[in-house]
């Protein structure tokens, strides 16, 4: 399978540490044409952009994501904030709510507007991160109503409707081909070809059959497997119009080599 754009990956990992190189030259070079690396705080967002300015086919997205809220300084939006500027920076993420994890409900609340309101004056696609927060999620979208993608998504169709009704996209990944997948291969059925972004969450979230290892974005070929089989489309067919809708979403124009 060639064409991979994999809207969602966290090479500044340390689970990387030992073959990140070589690991992005090989994949890079085959299968994965484009890779949107997302930062979670001041610091990791620093080592998206780093990747986005060492490897052509990388770019970044930077922001705060609501698990590290608790830990960031009184500054580190405002961090954050100064390195849109950077030419390969394209998105403003991840962000959103995660209700699972025990961090204050108000800062994860707080960081998530501000952020919604940057990218809105900075005409920036959004990827979101939902965990148990549906409904505070879809009403701050509701409120400033962003163009971007809901990463991971894990929700209902009827929320996947609510979502693409206000213009987003929606981000697929290794859950898909999970034995239980039930809810998520729904999903995946019901929502358009153009609304459908394919994605890793790399390391996390290995598609069968290799769950439980380390991801990597060349993965995505067995996601996009299960999806077009759902679809009944070829899978190389969905690759790439999934790959078009990315490009679309974050304004990626040139051709990469």
């Amino acid at each position: 399978m060639k064409n991979i754009f994999d809207t969602h990956a966290h090479y500044d990992d340390e689970a990387f540490d030992v073959d990140r190189d070589e690991l992005l030259c090989r994949i890079l070079g085959e299968s994965v044409s484009l890779i949107i690396n997302c930062g979670c705080d001041f610091s990791s967002s620093l080592s998206a952009i780093a990747l986005s300015e060492k490897y052509d086919g990388i770019y970044a997205a930077v922001g705060l994501h609501p698990e590290n809220t608790v830990d960031a300084k009184p500054d580190e939006l405002e961090r954050i904030e100064a390195l849109y500027a950077n030419k390969k920076v394209v998105a403003v993420g991840e962000i959103g709510l995660d209700y699972y994890w025990d961090v204050p409900r108000d800062l994860q609340l707080e960081a998530f507007e501000r952020q919604l309101e940057l990218a809105v004056k900075l005409d920036l696609p959004v990827i979101v991160h939902d965990r148990e927060a549906h409904k505070d999620t879809l009403d701050l979208l509701k409120k400033y109503r962003p163009k971007g993608v809901m990463h991971c998504f894990s929700g209902s169709v009827e929320t996947a409707r609510e979502i693409i009704d206000l213009g987003m996209y929606i981000g697929l990944g290794g859950a898909v081909t999970f034995k239980n997948a039930v809810k998520p291969v729904e999903v995946a059925g019901y929502i358009p070809l153009d609304r459908l972004l394919l994605e890793t969450d790399c390391p996390y979230m290995a598609p069968v059959p290799f769950r439980g290892k380390r991801c990597d974005s060349s993965m995505i070929a067995f996601v996009a497997e299960k999806i077009a089989s759902v679809k009944d489309v070829d899978a190389q067919t969905l690759v790439d119009i999934c790959s078009e809708n990315g490009r679309r979403l974050f304004n990626i124009q040139h051709n990469v080599s």
